[in-house]
């Protein structure tokens, strides 16, 4: 069975910092582009950090830029997400994705992990 465990999250007042992991199993890891994405009750879920199958050049949302820094362990078959300066905006659930990275073929997500951000 494929699997994507996210930990890491919790509760952390603003200007914090949070590392989140993601677990998997069951695929080819070093075959997938690596996401984090996060979602709030009400919106659309957004995209915040990817990096290719075998790591090199990242990619981040604007709003995340400078604080937030995605990195893979294919020896592991671990990606993290380091978060830093956090703020209230970035309270929200923050869910792992794979996708193959031909672009056919499997996409799977993980269960999330929340961020709570609050004075």
């Amino acid at each position: 069975q494929v699997k994507l465990v996210e930990s890491g999250g919790g509760l952390v007042q603003p200007g914090g910092s949070l590392r989140l992991s993601c677990a998997t199993s069951g695929f080819t890891f070093s075959s997938y582009v690596m996401s984090w994405y996060r979602q709030v009750p009400g919106k659309e879920r957004e995209l915040v950090a990817s990096i290719p199958s075998l790591g090199g050049t990242t990619n981040y949302a604007d709003s995340v830029k400078g604080r937030f820094t995605i990195s893979r362990d294919n020896a592991k078959n671990t990606v993290y997400l380091q978060i830093n300066s956090l703020k209230p905006e970035d309270t929200a659930s923050y869910y792992c994705n794979a996708r193959f990275r031909g672009g056919y073929g499997n996409n799977y997500w993980g269960q999330g992990t929340q961020v709570t951000v609050s004075s």
